[in-house]
């Protein structure tokens, strides 16, 4: 995978392939939710909860906590 800025539905869609962009995001957003610690990283990392893009550093945090998808 390459570690770079993604739109939030484009890196959800990478996890979840199969639903629609809509339904990928919110299943990527309750994973973030339930990982305290990645959620405690993004906000130490300035990524809003309101942003369209995940930053590339927000990306390289996602996967290390998450997994590649």
């Amino acid at each position: 995978m390459i570690i770079r800025s993604y739109a939030k539905s484009e890196l959800a869609m990478l996890y979840f392939p199969d639903a629609s962009p809509h339904v990928a995001l919110n299943r990527l957003n309750g994973w973030i939710r339930r990982c305290e610690e990645l959620r405690k990283a993004l906000a130490g990392c300035h990524q809003s909860t309101h942003a369209k893009f995940f930053s590339a550093q927000a990306v390289r945090l996602i996967v290390e906590y998450l997994g590649e998808p």
